[in-house]
């Protein structure tokens, strides 16, 4: 692709030191998820299973505490090449779900997120107030530009919690995800730096 000539409107520098502790507020964090986590991950993903599988397609993946712990092992592995990073949500230390960066494009500085909530928990917005502290880190001290979720067209609330941190809709992908017995089309939400900036100092 050709250059325009311009010079580019954000030249921070990217710093990869990805935290592995974000407070959001008062009695609500978001830390890295380790092995010790498993169970407590696990059975609160069991109990949710029904809730959470009318969106999310890796429900038949963890099916005992061992899956679990396979699945943090590799999750780790993405955080330790700063790949990504999978946070458990706790509320006064309990985990009730997770937030993640689902991948990180450091070469063209744009990310994508990702979430689950346990269901008695949804509706309090502990989902908006982890993601937009993940957004604030990943624009404030990881010098990212583009931060991005993509939700199930059908998806309402997880569409609300896009349009709550002010993100744009850009377009609907047909067929995108193969969910158990059917594909969903999925809608792309994004915000970049610049934008996030005139938002929080407006």
């Amino acid at each position: 692709m050709a250059g325009t000539g311009e010079l580019p409107n954000d030249s921070r520098p990217i710093r990869r030191d990805i935290e592995s502790r974000l407070l959001v507020e008062e009695g609500l964090e978001l830390r890295i998820i380790v092995e010790e986590d498993a169970e407590d991950l696990f059975l609160k993903i069991d109990e949710n299973r029904r809730y959470l599988r009318e969106w999310l397609p890796w429900l038949d993946d963890i099916q005992s505490v061992r899956d679990e712990i396979s699945f943090i092992s590799l999750s780790l592995e993405d955080f330790e090449k700063r790949e990504g990073a999978i946070y458990a949500i706790r509320l006064d230390g309990k985990i009730i779900g997770t937030a993640s960066l689902n991948w990180i494009d450091w070469a063209n500085k744009g990310c994508g997120a990702g979430y689950w909530l346990s269901e008695t928990h949804s509706g309090h917005g502990y989902v908006t107030k982890s993601c937009i502290r993940l957004m604030e880190h990943c624009f404030e001290d990881l010098g990212l530009h583009r931060f991005v979720l993509e939700v199930a067209v059908e998806n309402h609330a997880s569409r609300a919690v896009a349009e709550r941190m002010g993100m744009r809709l850009e377009g609907i992908s047909k067929d995108r995800e193969w969910l158990y017995d059917h594909f969903t089309d999925s809608v792309m939400y994004a915000i970049t730096y610049p934008e996030w900036k005139s938002r929080t100092q407006g």
